[in-house]
């Protein structure tokens, strides 16, 4: 049963009868408080009161949430958001989340925290080979599986520092040299690659040319060069092509930087 109400900190929903026993948990008061501060998580699960109270709770933690309900949406939505975690039921309509979880390991090493009623020592070893992280079995609480996902995250977090950057919808992977704008790859040359990944390094900063040509280039000696421009200017094309919006913006007299906004 679900039932709202409200109070200091705004409208808040508490769950009782099966909802409350699926999730192992009473929330008593939880006010959704959605901020864009903390990870991306795709949350894919069907049964619609556990993918609301998670989804909730999830956002009044402070996590940015997309959702799926079945296997094939989660697959677009996964190709779509790049997500920094995948929350997965086993038991989905059509592709279930073992075959979604295969597919998505196949092409990224995204994190994947998988949900599922089996209990079964074989049911779990099915779930972590095909490529999830973590493992909850149902009826969970919901703290613990917010203090998995911090652990988890915290952990990618550790490994990918300095190897996975991203900004906006931007990403660069510098362990495998791969670039994406959203959900479409993105072939750099290896100045245009270094270029950017200065760029990433250095978000909302606006970097003069002799900044940028000491770090890319290697020199401090820049001269009447345009060399910084035509690299620009291809990059550009490459990563906000088909009408993108613009994210590196010249500075007139300055040089340039990496931003949101015209």
């Amino acid at each position: 049963m679900l039932t709202t109400g409200g109070g200091s900190r705004g409208s808040f929903h508490s769950f009782t009868g099966p909802t409350a026993r699926i999730l192992g948990f009473a929330c008593e008061s939880v006010g959704v408080a959605i901020t864009t501060g903390k990870e991306l998580i795709l949350f894919v699960e069907d049964d619609p009161a556990v993918h609301a109270a998670v989804r909730r709770r999830l956002l009044f933690e402070g996590y940015r949430v997309e959702s799926a309900q079945t296997g094939d949406e989660a697959v677009e939505r996964f190709n779509t958001v790049r997500p920094d975690l995948l929350v997965l039921d086993v038991t989905l309509p059509g592709m279930s989340g073992l075959e979604v979880a295969e597919r998505i390991r196949s092409v990224s090493r995204t994190p994947i925290f998988m949900l599922t009623a089996r209990d079964s020592v074989a049911d779990r070893v099915a779930g972590l080979e095909s490529g999830a992280d973590d493992y909850l079995v149902k009826p969970f609480a919901i703290e613990e599986l917010l203090a998995r996902i911090r652990a988890l995250l915290r952990r990618v977090g550790r490994n990918e520092q300095a190897s996975v950057l991203r900004f906006s919808d931007l990403t660069m992977d510098t362990s495998t040299r791969e670039v994406f704008r959203g959900p479409r790859s993105v072939a750099l040359t290896a100045r245009e690659f270094s270029l950017l990944e200065y760029f990433l390094r250095n978000p909302r900063q606006v970097l003069t040319r002799e900044q940028i040509f000491t770090s890319v280039w290697g020199s401090d000696h820049m001269g009447e060069s345009n060399i910084i421009d035509v690299n620009i200017k291809s990059l550009r094309e490459k990563v906000e092509s088909m009408d993108l919006p613009r994210l590196i913006h010249t500075v007139r007299g300055v040089g340039y930087s990496l931003r949101e906004g015209s």
